[in-house]
């Protein structure tokens, strides 16, 4: 593709993501670049896989009716995404709710991401880098999950585990006075949702927890 006409808005380790139109609509263009310290043919089949991953797992969200943006094309390093004008992330939304001292603003915004993490989870996708930036919300409240770029289908508990304490971490990190109220309500709301794996997948998510303890406790 060329990206001549488009605006770059940021870059990670593995893709670059940038703002335009295509076919009228405005957009969200993520390429995933070359890394010219890895073998050529090593580095195309990791960008093929990596962005055939990311499709996978959007696509499955769709069919299972979790929101995430629209894809408007892709190939092997390219993935034109539909651009969520009126999304917030949800790190800048908590941030709303406790300046305005909105705690059932809070209570359900941690409710609603119980549910659709435990929707998620429930169709075995795996989010990989489920961060508070990863999740957006829209002015109606409804949550839109972004940047599948680590996920996969067909995850097990400790997986899926693994996500639920990457979310958790990601709050501590922003808001750590807040972290645990709004986790017990989202836990409560993923269990209900996730049904009877979210036995197995709490287990996993506490034996996480307790290794991360020790190694900061070591460290």
């Amino acid at each position: 593709m060329n990206l001549e006409n488009y605006s770059l808005i940021a870059q990670g380790a593995e893709s670059r993501l940038y703002l335009g139109s295509y076919l009228g609509k405005d957009v969200i263009i993520k390429h995933r670049f070359s890394k010219k310290y890895r073998h050529p043919d090593l580095d195309s089949r990791l960008i093929k896989e990596h962005s055939k991953a990311e499709v996978r797992c959007l696509i499955r969200c769709q069919n299972a009716g979790i929101n995430t943006p629209t894809i408007y094309y892709a190939d092997d390093s390219f993935v034109v995404l539909e651009y969520l004008k009126t999304a917030s992330r949800c790190r800048d939304v908590v941030d709303k709710y406790l300046k305005a001292n909105d705690s059932e603003g809070l209570g359900k915004l941690a409710k609603s991401m119980g549910f659709v993490i435990g929707n998620l989870h429930k169709n075995n996708i795996i989010h990989g880098d489920l961060t508070t930036s990863n999740i957006l919300v829209d002015t109606n409240g409804e949550i839109y999950l972004i940047d599948f770029g680590l996920g996969q289908v067909e995850g097990n508990a400790e997986d899926k585990g693994v996500d639920v304490y990457v979310l958790e971490r990601a709050l501590l990190s922003t808001h750590p006075q807040y972290t645990e109220d709004l986790f017990n309500i989202f836990l409560e709301s993923y269990r209900s949702q996730l049904g009877k794996q979210a036995k197995d997948v709490i287990k996993k998510y506490e034996e996480i927890r307790l290794r991360g303890r020790k190694r900061s406790m070591e460290g």
